[in-house]
């Protein structure tokens, strides 16, 4: 038999409907405080959200600023990288041009083949250039490292201000949701399953800031090597120039050297070619009097000769005779002289020649020297001009 079957005794009714009333106060009042414990907590939940939104937008703005930060460095990086790339380039030609300078000068004569000061100028101009392409590779190198790590530290930064791009959205998401909105009674079957490992708020915080400090400690060393990489590229440039400017005034230097020893050359060169046609005229002139002499050597011999066709008694030992025979003997002792003087004379020519070849040779060993540094080395270094890396 059911309760609603049985008859209540008359005494419990009072009872039962007391507790039915008092049953339906207590389920109000418990709807009423579950309502309002749902509410504050959905409040709390509201404040909380709206916090760590803010939160996580700070930090947004943090990292876009270090993203901001060392993608400008990036970019600055690349644009140095280009110009020292262009400022190793710009090695090759001057050192090209200097070796070139070098095995032109070893096409001088043996006695031109002095260790002067253009050999030596060319020598530190060479090692200067060697030394300035190998710092200038090291910078390259340091450069390149430096970009690979601003890229990693600029994919972290990225990929953490996905993530908080993701998470904020999210939590508004949740922010603007309502107990009526249909979204998360979607969410409810799947929610759960795809929770990971919590992470706390420290550690959340931490990753940021290693993030950030990882970016601000490369942007820092971006600026050092920006800065470092300015000053190599401006002294390089100013040592090139520098050693340019020294072998060109060697070069200057040696070039009005020989110019003018080989002037003093020719000098003497003219010198001893009049000289010589001086010599030329004195023996021709000497020749003309031997041979004037001597016909009045034959004449004085003739008359003489003649004079010994006289009588025998009319062959006296007279004046005449006396004049006549000293006139052979001083004629034949000039005649004697003047071969001597001109034989002398023709052993000093053939000198003269010698030393004019001599000194013809010299001249020609001069103009060679002249040719190649003036002529051959100068094309060569004229188009070399180092600017401003």
């Amino acid at each position: 038999m059911s309760v609603l079957e049985r008859s209540p005794r008359q005494g419990a009714i009072p009872s039962l409907l007391n507790h039915s009333e008092l049953f339906r106060e207590q389920c109000k009042q418990l709807m009423l405080e579950a309502t309002k414990s749902s509410k504050r907590m959905q409040d709390d939940d509201s404040n909380q959200l709206n916090q760590r939104i803010g939160d996580i937008q700070f930090v947004k703005q943090e990292l876009e600023l270090k993203l901001e930060k060392i993608t400008v460095e990036i970019d600055a990086l690349i644009a140095l990288q280009s110009r020292v790339e262009k400022a190793l380039e710009a090695t090759k030609e001057p050192l090209r041009v200097t070796l070139l300078c070098l095995e032109e000068r070893v096409k001088r004569f043996p006695s031109e083949m002095l260790d002067d000061d253009v050999d030596a100028e060319l020598r530190k101009e060479k090692e200067v250039f060697e030394e300035v392409a190998c710092l200038l590779q090291r910078v390259a190198e340091q450069i390149t490292e430096q970009i690979r790590l601003n890229r990693s530290a600029k994919y972290r930064l990225e990929q953490d201000l996905k993530e908080k791009y993701e998470a904020q959205t999210i939590d508004n998401s949740c922010a603007i949701m309502t107990a009526h909105s249909k979204d998360h009674l979607q969410l409810q079957s799947t929610g759960l399953s795809q929770i990971s490992v919590p992470v706390t708020v420290e550690h959340w915080e931490d990753i940021s800031h290693v993030n950030m400090t990882e970016g601000e400690k490369q942007s820092t060393n971006s600026e050092s090597l920006r800065a470092l990489v300015e000053s190599v590229l401006e002294q390089t440039a100013a040592d090139m120039r520098n050693k340019i400017q020294a072998t060109a005034a060697a070069f200057e230097l040696n070039i009005q050297e020989i110019k003018s020893a080989k002037s003093q050359m020719e000098d003497k060169m003219l010198k001893i070619q009049a000289e010589i046609s001086g010599q030329q005229r004195i023996r021709e002139d000497l020749q003309a009097a031997v041979l004037e002499i001597e016909g009045s050597l034959s004449l004085a011999q003739a008359r003489l000769a003649l004079r010994q066709q006289r009588p025998g008694k009319e062959q006296c030992h007279d004046l005449v005779q006396t004049l006549l025979l000293s006139e052979v003997q001083q004629l034949t002792a000039h005649i004697s002289k003047l071969r001597e003087e001109l034989m002398r004379s023709e052993e000093m020519q053939r000198s003269l020649i010698s030393l004019q070849l001599q000194l013809q040779e010299n001249i020609n060993v001069k103009s060679s020297s002249l040719y190649i540094d003036e002529v051959r080395c100068l094309q060569h270094r004229e188009p070399v001009l180092i600017h401003n890396f």
